[in-house]
């Protein structure tokens, strides 16, 4: 094994140096990759509407394809998914990562081979690199990395059968074998569609293993990693992973939960990588321990561009690409994929922070925030205020949500519905913080809370423990790729949340 180990290593340092070939020369990569992608589609029905042929250019690019959404490329790939071929992209695509997204309407994104293994696989593959790069007394390969993972199901269309499922599902059926040999737990346990009843089954198939790395949504791996704690009758994961050295999360912010996995991994040898990984791409990776900033990975078949939220709900919006954008600016980010996405609105908004590499932090959702009153609330600005207020009165949070209410005609508030793991030592005082800190770090948020002339002091309401996941569990999204949308402009899941306490 430590054979293993080291041969492992030099590989991935060896990938280190292509990185930084595309962090030396990021727009040659990208103008690279457009042109590729436009030139294995020009013959596809897509390709053909749009005069593929004769884009030479970004501008042309911009000028021949509209922006996309979903709902605009859904029928070609529906039509897809019922056997029909060539449509969006060259090669055939029979699977499709379904995203649950924060509504409950599903979107099938299509992933081609050439997207599996040239997006998804180089991505789990470069997050091990910089681990490597990072430690240089790596033991990642003496041991597995536990993965939590979705189920996927067979779509039958007539004579043509298609699969749907969780992207980590899609990743874990069609892994390559040497990948195989360093996951955890068993195939038959990842893919089980019984999220409660894969839960119990990886919990005791785990507790014995020799798990160097972790990797899921920081809710549901806190869920396993306690059911795991009580299996032991220890509150130290040391105790049953003593060479546990990382752990890749992604999916929400890491930032209410780091006290908490602190607290429950218990050693200070622990490496926490952040990743941006979706159903429609792997983007981006934490490529240094220092800051939680990533780096935006650009040689993995995905053109970029970027629109600033200003621009976000204009018929024709102004489009950037890479060279274009400039430091410290809020953007939505476009995609241009060899699976058939193109110009494709992921939904997430990013600042970057450098331009030499091209570092960024994801600051949102374009549909989760709260601007109900005018104070444009991001996710960022409730996290940062959240994470604040729990660390000045000692509370640790299993997870929350946040929507507005009228108090009369004139004002309102933002109510919060928090589940704490640790309650605070003084709630009115997690009030005041919260509040205080909001009004520090947004001016619109300060400006609405003047005097108490159009929002009031947020209302906190503590959560009964389960709350959250009995709330998940009755709405059908048990399991590691669904998550709890933090803001919403509307009260549905607030109130869905509070009558589900009232009728137990």
């Amino acid at each position: 094994m430590p054979i293993l180990n080291s041969i492992a290593s030099w590989l991935m340092k060896k990938r280190m140096h292509q990185i930084e070939l595309f962090m030396k020369y990021p727009h040659d990569v990208q103008d690279e990759w457009m042109h590729s992608l436009i030139s294995s589609a020009k013959d596809t029905e897509f390709g053909k509407k749009h005069d593929f042929k004769s884009i030479k250019n970004h501008e042309q690019f911009k000028k021949h394809i509209p922006v996309q959404d979903y709902e605009t490329l859904k029928p070609l790939i529906e039509r897809t998914r019922r056997g029909e071929q060539n449509l969006l992209w060259n090669t055939d695509i029979k699977w499709f990562a379904k995203s649950s997204g924060t509504t409950d309407k599903s979107k099938f994104i299509p992933v081609s081979k050439e997207f599996l293994d040239g997006c998804h696989y180089n991505g789990g593959r470069d997050m091990i690199t910089f681990q490597c790069i990072n430690n240089a007394d790596t033991k990642l390969f003496t041991g597995k990395n536990l993965a939590l993972g979705g189920s996927f199901k067979t779509d039958q269309f007539g004579d043509h059968h298609s699969y749907h499922g969780d992207v980590s599902a899609i990743i874990i059926q069609n892994l390559p074998m040497w990948a195989e040999y360093f996951r955890a737990p068993d195939v038959n346990i990842a893919l089980m569609d019984n999220w409660e009843d894969k839960l119990e089954q990886m919990a005791n198939s785990m507790a014995d293993e020799n798990v160097t790395s972790l990797a899921g949504v920081p809710s549901w791996m806190l869920v396993l990693i306690k059911r795991i704690l009580e299996l032991r009758k220890t509150d130290s994961l040391k105790d049953i992973w003593p060479n546990l050295e990382v752990y890749f999360h992604g999916g929400v912010s890491f930032t209410p939960y780091k006290e908490l996995f602190d607290r429950l991994i218990n050693t200070n040898k622990i490496a926490y990588m952040q990743l941006y990984s979706a159903s429609e791409g792997f983007f981006g990776i934490q490529d240094e321990r220092v800051s939680n900033e990533m780096l935006l990975m650009l040689d993995y078949g995905i053109y970029y561009e970027f629109i600033p939220v200003t621009e976000l709900g204009k018929e024709n919006p102004h489009t950037y690409n890479l060279s274009e954008v400039q430091k410290d600016k809020n953007y939505a980010m476009l995609i241009t994929t060899n699976a058939g996405l193109w110009r494709y609105q992921v939904g997430d908004t990013l600042r970057f922070t450098n331009l030499s590499p091209y570092r960024f932090i994801i600051t949102g959702r374009t549909k989760q925030y709260i601007n109900t009153f005018g104070e444009e609330l991001m996710i960022h600005n409730a996290e940062l205020a959240l994470k604040t207020a729990c660390e000045k009165t000692r509370a640790h949070i299993i997870d929350f949500t946040v929507a507005p209410v009228f108090m009369n005609e004139n004002t309102g508030a933002h109510e919060w519905l928090i589940e704490f793991e640790q309650e605070p030592t003084n709630l009115d005082f997690f009030k005041s913080v919260l509040d205080d800190t909001l009004k520090h770090i947004n001016s619109d948020y300060e400006a609405k809370r003047f005097n108490n002339y159009v929002l009031q002091l947020p209302l906190v309401r503590t959560m009964p423990k389960g709350s959250f996941y009995n709330w998940l569990k009755a709405n059908n999204k048990l399991g590691g790729q669904f998550k709890v949308p933090r803001l919403s402009n509307d009260r549905k899941i607030v109130e869905e949340l509070l009558n589900s306490i009232e009728r137990e």
